[in-house]
């Protein structure tokens, strides 16, 4: 069976940057509220949030990967994505965005690594440019161990 040539992707806005992720990962977009904050949880693991009978914990990936140390709430909004690692008590997460995603077809061709890729910030797994839009893929596997763990401690 051939693999594909093309995803469809969306690029989502976060502070200071975008991250590009398939489609198929990101359950729902919905609109930020009631978010329960976490005791001695990690700056960037904002709290968590009720959605569908599952309490998610949203988490900043601006924050988690350096591009900023605070975020803003006015417009933001939540990606609920589909957990990958296979934990059970987390079949979803929910990352903090600021504005609605932006559906785009991704090939090999128009996605262009950019920096250094022997070197990423934490929940990076890599720095791309997609058309004229420079974004980060971020490793969601990392993400959700750096999370499991953050709220077992």
């Amino acid at each position: 069976m051939d693999t594909p040539r093309e995803i469809r992707g969306v690029l989502i806005p976060i502070t200071n940057g975008r991250v590009l992720l398939p489609n198929a990962t990101v359950a729902e977009v919905i609109t930020l509220a009631n978010v329960e904050k976490i005791a001695n949880a990690p700056e960037w693991i904002l709290g968590r949030l009720s959605w569908r009978g599952w309490r998610l914990p949203l988490f900043s990936f601006a924050i988690l990967s350096g591009l900023t140390h605070e975020e803003g709430s006015t417009g933001a909004r939540v990606a609920v994505l589909k957990a990958i690692g296979g934990h059970a008590k987390m079949p979803f997460i929910a990352m903090l965005t600021q504005g609605f995603p932006r559906l785009t077809t991704v090939s090999p061709e128009l996605l262009i690594p950019t920096g250094d890729e022997h070197h990423h910030p934490h929940g990076v797994r890599a720095q791309v440019l997609v058309r004229d839009d420079q974004a980060v893929i971020p490793d969601l596997n990392q993400i959700e161990t750096l999370m499991a763990e953050a709220l077992v401690a």
